[in-house]
């Protein structure tokens, strides 16, 4: 048998899961990496620890499964998006730290952009709207603030790329400079209609076309492995996280949507072959490119999700893991009034509102940490709820059932919310690592072990299916709180 390896380099921690051709999970390793804050706002990584993290979990997984590089059809790489890198062609050494896609450093560029009244054009272009969020801003901020950047850029000595092109480099020791169209559609220098970079956008944040990758389809052979564990090995699948889960849950027809709770929330849509550019300031995206085909997808990002529950546990300390958050909100049948507003980083779609901060109101002598827990839990569904509300009038279409994968995906109490909120079943399918199934399917059909996706989604399971407890009205209520809350959150700095 024939095992695809998928490589998930995550926001917090780098994975490496080995799955057979059928889905099934044979092998998993995880390592996580530091986080560094040097500034309010400011958020970094080592690209070096990304890298060696990476590297430790594929040797963890082909050591403790005895596989040898033989026995694997296929590598696929999925990763965290718009984070930025810049390196030296020659030495393969970051020039700066990596800039994480929650970094808001840009936000005085993106609105001095907005205040010119170039975002309709941006968006028409690329998709996107102007935020901090994308890579495009990013690079033109190392390039104008890392010395020599701009100068050595231009001479062709440095590389541009998100973190996947970043693992496929060193995998390859410096032998492919590429990314695939669905991680070069969140920088906003790619043209969403023709899947190139775009020269207008080159033009308007001043970037050098020599520091970019080649764009390349999202299933296709890219380069071959030298690390000795995986030597030989085809790298046959890039792809961006929430395209990689929007496969991985096989949402292959228009109209099918997906969300991923992860470090944030992450709402994709599939549209089909026609893009739809929004009215509601939800993104228009690369679903994924299969042959010559690419298939659009409209995204709504919540940047604060599981990292609510994170801040639960390690700010507020007032739960010990992040498991605990499930009994401690289920000890109360409500949030007892309270609402909370995530907005740590800003808001994202609908409202892009870098300025917002985070908000609790509703709070009375007789809230405890359980209203507080619950009022989180509530916070993840409502964010949720919204995004999906805006995509379905984008879309022109009503939403069947909502399909959900992420850490928080296991939280049962989580997705009954969820359900209540949507008034509209939430599917857990069988298998929740489904970034990294995506990631790997994607391979799969790559190197031909798959022909078609007929026989991938005959392979999907369901585990669970929600459907709605609470009555419409209840959930209007809920509803109307929380948009009155994110009221007050808007435009705190």
């Amino acid at each position: 048998m024939k095992y695809l390896l998928a490589l998930d380099q995550g926001t917090t921690s780098s994975r490496a899961i080995l799955f057979d051709i059928r889905g099934g999970i044979h092998a998993v390793a995880q390592r996580e990496f530091s986080q560094y804050y040097p500034q309010p706002a400011w958020v970094e990584h080592d690209p070096r620890e990304i890298w060696e993290s990476q590297r430790a979990v594929i040797e963890e997984v082909m050591a403790k499964t005895r596989l040898k590089p033989d026995d694997l059809a296929a590598i696929g790489i999925t990763n965290q998006r718009e984070t930025t890198v810049l390196w030296d062609r020659k030495t393969g050494e970051p020039v700066a730290p990596a800039i994480v896609w929650q970094d808001r450093r840009t936000a005085d560029l993106c609105a001095e952009l907005k205040a010119q009244g170039l975002e309709p054009m941006v968006q028409k272009r690329t998709g996107l709207l102007l935020d901090p969020y994308f890579s495009g801003t990013k690079l033109k901020w190392l390039l104008d603030h890392v010395p020599e950047a701009r100068s050595r850029a231009e001479r062709g000595e440095l590389a541009f790329g998100t973190v996947d092109s970043w693992l496929a480099w060193n995998l390859t020791d410096g032998a492919i400079h590429v990314t695939d169209v669905t991680n070069a559609s969140r920088t906003l220098l790619m043209n969403l209609h023709t899947g190139e970079w775009d020269e207008e956008m080159l033009k308007l944040l001043d970037i050098p076309a020599t520091i970019l990758p080649k764009i390349k389809s999202s299933s296709e052979v890219v380069g071959e492995c030298v690390l000795d564990c995986v030597k030989g090995v085809p790298i046959a699948s890039m792809a961006g996280d929430q395209h990689a889960a929007l496969f991985g849950q096989c949402c292959f027809d228009r109209g099918m949507a997906k969300n991923t709770y992860g470090t944030g929330s992450f709402l994709l849509m599939n549209t089909g072959t026609t893009p739809v550019i929004s009215k509601q300031r939800l993104l228009t995206t690369v679903a994924w490119k299969i042959g010559d085909t690419l298939e659009y997808a409209l995204e709504g990002s919540v940047f604060i999700s599981g990292a609510l529950v994170q801040w639960l546990r390690d700010g507020l300390g007032i739960i010990a893991q992040s498991s605990d958050i499930q009994a401690l909100a289920a000890s109360v049948p409500d949030s007892g009034g309270v609402s909370f507003v995530p907005a740590f980083a800003g808001l994202g779609a609908p409202y892009w509102d870098p300025t917002a901060r985070g908000l609790m109101i509703g709070m009375t002598r007789g809230t405890t940490k359980a209203h507080i827990a619950r009022a989180a839990l509530e916070a993840m569904a409502l964010q949720s709820w919204e995004v999906l509300e805006a995509m379905q009038h984008d879309a022109s279409m009503e939403l069947s059932e909502l399909r959900v994968d992420g850490g928080a995906s296991c939280d049962d109490l989580l997705l009954q919310i969820q359900a209540d909120i949507l008034q509209r079943p939430v599917v857990r399918p069988q298998i929740t690592e489904t970034t990294a199934l995506g990631a790997a399917l994607l391979a799969g059909l790559g190197v031909g072990l798959y022909q078609d996706r007929k026989k991938i989604k005959a392979e999907w399971q369901i585990e669970k299916t929600f459907h709605p407890k609470m009555s419409k009205s209840e959930a209007h209520t809920l509803q109307a709180r929380w948009l009155k809350a994110v009221q007050r959150s808007k435009s705190w700095e």
